[in-house]
């Protein structure tokens, strides 16, 4: 197997969310809360739980209240282990 498929073929294994920015102070950085639903397991009622993810911004497009979408990467920092890949939509 060649190695240029074997990249493309991890590449896709990656992790991606869809969630909103709550911040973008940072440089080329931004935080990104990501929201599920997950049914309880004795009551069986759906509930809300968030995650907030820090993502890379190379270009610093996103601004506070777009929805975005984020791919996982390798570790670029602490905390910082994800990066944008396109604004799904503009804050009004």
């Amino acid at each position: 197997m060649s190695t240029e498929t074997t990249t493309t073929v991890d590449r896709n294994l990656r992790k991606e969310r869809v969630g909103i920015v709550t911040s973008d102070k940072m440089t080329k950085s931004i935080t990104v809360l990501v929201e599920r639903r997950v049914m309880h397991p004795k009551y069986g009622k759906f509930v809300k739980r968030s995650s907030k993810f820090m993502a890379h911004d190379e270009n610093r497009d996103a601004k506070v209240g777009d929805t975005v979408k984020i791919a996982e990467i390798r570790p670029m920092s602490k905390l910082k282990c994800w990066r944008l890949v396109e604004i799904v939509e503009r804050a009004k």
